[in-house]
């Protein structure tokens, strides 16, 4: 996503070209910065611009109007990292233009490759890791000076503490934020290169969680989304306990949060506990994102999961039993080395039969530096292609019948915007997750954006629903 917001709150000293020798006016250093992967990355560009804007600098809507130009990274799939590439060099080639500005790579991909993006891309001004975020401005500064710091490389450990994430530019509808409570992780999956660049697990001081919280509900924030790379293992690292319903019951009487959702818990770790906390919390909904990989006992051992078949379905059982409204998201991995068709069959009958009302599927990919990688049995990339494609249509009989069935029921619908052309209300109910899942589809002019309407779903639309206003909550 390219940012496309301006934000002053200050001026540092540059030079004006057309003054010709006159003393140096106060305008300020511009930023423009395109943020790409998941969540956690995105609460780190608003960390970013945040510091950076304290210190004085703004945020440019054009990348022509920029001195600096910067990509915050994804490195986990090679998608990803060819979507980070291709970044990198859209603004390589903006910098041939002008080349008074400058390039900086951070994230992921920095983290990961930070001597091969130096050499390969030598236009790249500054590579900048996540421990070295909260001397961003200094960086930033350096690369404007007359004489050019020599250092281009700006990556330390991967496995900085997990500091307070407050004063950020919020680059989220008003409405709904991202709350990050760990960094890093210390599961074994064989598939994940996110450890070598993420680091080991560390949880956030719970009182930096709770402030993050009131301060993103007096900026208007109703629904926050807890973001980890592993969730269920908050609170390990500090006392050797799983701290997850305790931050759950401290965030659920912060006043003015609607909804609290729980995204990417691991399975192994999902307790009676955590189970009863969402049950019990009235902000804490009952959507869950539980990646499971797979069903099968050996594709699961490969993977490096920690909860086979029996203990997976006993606890798929307890969930569905003791929280009402249980809405699960779950995402698979086909095409795994090894993975025999009568394996992947047994997978495409376990989403038939427990109904889960939320599934993504990708196709394995070899990660360099994985166990994975190294596996014997690779699927050829066509047939994993097309074992995609069969467990997305199992699932899509699934999700439609569940939307048949939500007919004629009454839910809480959270407006996230208003379509410029049709004038459309698009909104989602807590079964929905933000840029995720489908939506629900409100009359022109019902609504406002970020505004809470009670609705009766009246149709499905595909993965989509349309409902009718009845009150504003």
């Amino acid at each position: 996503m390219s940012i496309g917001r301006r934000f002053e709150v200050g001026e540092v000293p540059r030079s004006d070209p057309s003054a010709r020798g006159s003393a140096p006016t106060m305008q300020p250093l511009a930023i423009h910065m395109v943020s790409l992967g998941c969540p956690k990355n995105l609460v780190d560009s608003e960390v970013i611009l945040g510091r950076i804007g304290a210190k004085g600098f703004v945020v440019a809507q054009q990348a022509e109007d920029a001195d600096i130009l910067m990509v915050n990274t994804c490195g986990f799939i090679e998608s990803a990292k060819q979507e980070s590439i291709e970044a990198i060099l859209d603004l390589v080639r903006l910098k041939e233009k002008d080349p008074a500005k400058r390039v900086v790579v951070a994230g992921c991909l920095g983290q990961r490759y930070p001597e091969e993006l130096a050499k390969e891309i030598p236009e790249i001004d500054a590579i900048v890791g996540m421990s070295e975020y909260p001397r961003m401005p200094e960086i930033l500064n350096g690369l404007m000076e007359e004489v050019r710091v020599a250092r281009r490389v700006h990556v330390g450990s991967a496995s900085h503490p997990a500091w307070s994430e407050d004063s950020r530019l919020r680059l989220t509808p008003r409405h709904s934020a991202y709350l990050k409570i760990s960094e890093g992780c210390d599961n074994p999956c064989t598939f994940c290169s996110i450890p070598s660049f993420r680091g080991r697990f560390r949880s956030k001081d719970p009182q930096f969680v709770v402030n993050e919280a009131h301060e993103l509900v007096a900026n208007g924030t109703r629904e926050i989304n807890l973001i980890s790379q592993d969730l269920t293992s908050y609170g390990l690292d500090i006392d050797g306990e799983f701290l997850l319903p305790e931050i759950m019951e401290k965030l659920d009487q912060v006043d003015g949060i609607d909804w609290i959702r729980l995204l990417y818990t691991y399975p192994y770790k999902f307790s009676d506990a955590m189970i009863d906390a969402v049950a019990r919390c009235q902000r804490v909904i009952p959507y869950i994102d539980m990646p499971l990989q797979h069903i099968d006992d050996t594709m699961l051992r490969r993977m490096g999961r920690r909860l086979g078949e029996e203990g997976t379905r006993e606890l798929f059982h307890r969930m569905r039993e003791r929280i009402p409204g249980l809405v699960l998201r779950t995402t698979f991995i086909v095409g795994f080395p090894g993975e025999t068709r009568q394996q992947f069959e047994k997978l495409v009958g376990f989403v038939e039969e427990n109904h889960i009302e939320r599934v993504g599927v990708f196709p394995w990919s070899p990660e360099e530096g994985t166990p994975a990688e190294k596996l014997p049995g690779r699927i050829p990339e066509q047939e994993a292609q097309a074992r995609v494609e069969q467990l997305m249509l199992a699932q899509q009989q699934v999700a439609f019948g569940w939307n048949r069935q939500r007919i004629g029921t009454e839910v809480d619908v959270l407006v996230d915007e208003i379509c410029p052309d049709s004038g459309a209300v698009l909104g989602r109910s807590y079964a929905e997750a933000p840029e995720i899942d489908s939506i629900i589809r409100l009359p022109s002019g019902s609504a406002a954006a970020g505004e809470m309407i009670r609705c009766r779903i009246t149709a499905t639309d595909d993965y989509d629903l349309v409902a009718e206003p009845l009150k504003v909550v």
